[in-house]
């Protein structure tokens, strides 16, 4: 998930703001998104633990 993060950023600062900045604006916001998403996954509680 981290690696999509941050091609997500790279992407959206380099190549995608060129093009359309309103693309990479959402592309950076998605990418804001997914660590808090990806620690609330990692920590919750599995049954067979």
């Amino acid at each position: 998930m981290m690696t999509t993060c941050l091609t997500l950023f790279v992407l959206a600062g380099t190549v995608v703001r060129e093009v359309s900045p309103v693309a990479a604006l959402v592309m950076s916001a998605v990418a804001l998104v997914i660590p808090p998403f990806a620690v609330i996954i990692g920590n919750r509680n599995d049954r067979r633990d």
